[in-house]
């Protein structure tokens, strides 16, 4: 099973929503928002109010051709304020009803690297003979590290019911943890379609991450171009004095 909530650079959602939308797979499923939300707002329309709306927590399923296997695949829209574990359990309770054998997260590796240099990938497991798999197919282990948020409390609580469980984080640049990085989505699914052992068409993402860099360039430009303005002053030429 993949799990996914999102998170800095949205590198998690990014993916598992492309992997749901290129393998077409079915909607089989959701958690009832309610137990586990509160609306804090409402959304306004032309001037009209709207109802107030639930995060939605849905599941999706796709099977592998000519295999017994599936995989499952579990998107949440939003990360709840205070009922994650109670959120993570029930996620976790359906994946066993599925007989989930491996659970799936992605994250954010946030580093000192600039947007333009190529992504790599880090990774986590819950069991050491896990992470000798990640270092088959080139992901960084970097040891010691935390991984924030749902997308990496849902692998230690996989592990305490006994499931396997990897998280791959995709790098994103420091100075840009507001900002959607399809790039780092990119580079997580092209280790992680590895792994499950199926194709998928990463084309699009492609073309996308690299309007994203496009973008990226153009306000790396004119925020530099600010900074410039704003703290360095003018150098008048002096008129030269007649002896």
């Amino acid at each position: 099973m993949l799990a996914s909530w999102p998170g800095i650079g949205d590198v998690s959602l990014t993916a598992a929503k492309y992997i749901v939308e290129k393998l077409n797979a079915a909607e089989i499923g959701e958690i009832e928002a309610v137990n586990f939300f509160e609306p804090v707002g409402v959304t306004v329309k032309e001037n009209v109010v709207e109802s107030p709306r639930f995060p939605e927590s849905k599941f999706y399923y796709w099977q592998y051709p000519k295999a017994s296997k599936g995989l499952v695949i579990f998107i949440g829209e939003e990360q709840p304020a205070f009922k994650g574990y109670e959120l993570v359990n029930c996620v976790l309770d359906v994946a066993q009803r599925f007989r989930v054998s491996r659970v799936y997260s992605c994250a954010a590796a946030v580093t000192r690297i600039h947007h333009s240099e190529e992504m790599k990938v880090w990774g986590a497991a819950t069991d050491p003979n896990l992470v000798d798999e990640l270092g088959k197919h080139n992901v960084i282990l970097r040891g010691n590290l935390r991984i924030a948020g749902l997308n990496g409390l849902i692998l230690g609580m996989a592990k305490e019911r006994g499931m396997e469980g990897i998280c791959l984080l995709g790098e994103v640049p420091s100075y840009a943890t507001q900002i959607a990085n399809p790039k780092a989505s990119l580079a997580v699914l092209g280790i992680l379609t590895k792994i499950l052992g199926i194709t998928l068409d990463l084309a699009e993402l492609g073309h996308l991450a690299e309007r994203v860099d496009e973008e990226m360039d153009r306000i790396a430009k004119r925020v530099t171009a600010e900074f410039i303005d704003q703290f360095t002053e003018p150098i008048w030429e002096q008129d030269e004095e007649e002896e």
